[in-house]
């Protein structure tokens, strides 16, 4: 889940630039503003470790270095694929900035531990020790994340309770996905995977709660390609995320189309199953209409024409799209978005957006799961907060 700021930049960038053009204005200006706090964090790191370390000149040396070239691998991670270099290049400087992005959160998160750890007990013969288990924490912490990230989403089964759900409804299986991002650093083979495991769960259904990509019909549609031969009984449905307007929403619904999946804009399809019937409703992403007016999303505009008597599902990116869900008369929503926070602390800061960081919830008649995400963003980093497909099981309540 990217920050505000790297939102504002990348939709600067999308609604400015075509692909490898140089860097427009007011994203040039964005990162003018955002490297100085970058560079003042990394600061501040130096300023509260190195001296604890006692490193030498030669040493010092390095570790400045070090610090000043995360400072710029950091903002370039998120900003690389939109300069005027290569696809190879830009996606290897991606690769850099993601992991040093990735190790300067923990090493700046833990660092601020030890200084308020330093305050409640003043222990001037740990300040070197606690400088080392600082580094080497965020270092696994990095490692084991970095794998985490990289494997397989795992499968997560759950059983959802649904009032009045009709008997042979009983045990209908739908398989979310959410949140691949498809971009400089996870390709086709990665999504090659994500398909093979799904396809070997017999899914009545398969329903992506976008976020699927980070990049340019242009740039992708190869590495999508694997998402056409998903496979289940009654086909695969999706919706735009929020990093889908930041792509070109409506060339990449037309794309996702083109090899298959059933795009739902602010609609539904009857999903009829064994003699019963459920209303399946899609909704654009929630901040859809800052990008365009006519494509806000509309939960309401989502069910009209649907039976009354069917218990209702909707897709919708963000879990913050429940209270309108609830209102609207949905039983079950399907969300993503927040990748659980992906890796520790975030998955504190979530609640601060969204009502679900992840997982099962009730909001008023509304049931409400949350994915961790498929994929990840920005860093390839997954540490208590692992990856998933997901399984999701309609049982009666």
């Amino acid at each position: 889940m990217p920050t505000t700021k790297a939102i504002r930049m990348s939709t600067a960038v999308h609604r400015s630039s075509p692909r490898h053009s140089a860097l427009p204005g007011r994203v040039r200006r964005a990162l003018w503003r955002i490297l100085p706090l970058i560079g003042g964090l990394h600061a501040y790191i130096g300023w509260r470790l190195l001296p604890a370390l006692d490193l030498g000149t030669a040493g010092l040396t390095l570790a400045v270095g070090g610090l000043v070239l995360s400072t710029v691998l950091v903002p370039l991670g998120l900003l690389a694929r939109f300069l005027a270099v290569r696809q190879a290049l830009a996606d290897r400087l991606s690769w850099l900035g993601g992991l040093a992005m990735g190790l300067f959160s923990s090493v700046l998160v833990l660092t601020v531990l030890r200084d308020i750890a330093g305050l409640v007990a003043d222990a001037p013969s740990l300040a070197r020790p606690t400088a080392i288990a600082v580094l080497g924490l965020a270092s696994l912490f990095t490692l084991v994340g970095y794998v985490n990230a990289r494997r397989v989403a795992g499968v997560v089964r759950v059983d959802v309770p649904l009032a009045g759900l009709p008997k042979d409804l009983e045990g209908f299986t739908i398989v979310q996905l959410s949140d691949i991002h498809v971009g400089p650093t996870i390709k086709g083979d990665y999504v090659q995977a994500i398909v093979d495991r799904v396809n070997q769960l017999d899914a009545d259904l398969v329903a992506i709660t976008g976020d699927v990509v980070d990049g340019s019909v242009e740039q992708l549609r190869a590495h999508t390609a694997p998402l056409g031969s998903l496979r289940s009984r009654h086909g695969s449905y999706i919706v735009t995320g929020n990093h889908e307007y930041y792509s070109g929403a409506t060339a990449w619904m037309r794309e996702f189309e083109r090899i298959g999946l059933h795009g739902l804009h602010n609609s539904h399809v009857v999903i009829s199953h064994r003699g019963a019937r459920f209303v399946l409703a899609g909704v654009t992403d929630f901040s859809a209409g800052a990008f365009d007016t006519a494509q806000a999303s509309d939960p309401v505009a989502a069910l009209a024409g649907s039976p009354p008597e069917l218990r209702r599902i909707l897709l919708a990116h963000q879990p913050r799209s429940a209270s309108a869900a609830e209102a609207a008369g949905f039983d079950l929503q399907l969300s993503g978005h927040t990748h659980g926070g992906q890796f520790w602390p975030w998955n504190f800061f979530v609640p601060l957006q969204q009502p679900f960081t992840a997982g099962l919830h009730r909001l008023g008649r509304l049931t409400v799961y949350t994915s961790r995400g498929t994929g990840y963003w920005g860093p390839p980093k997954r540490f208590g907060a692992p990856s998933e497909i997901t399984v999701l099981r309609l049982v009666s309540a």
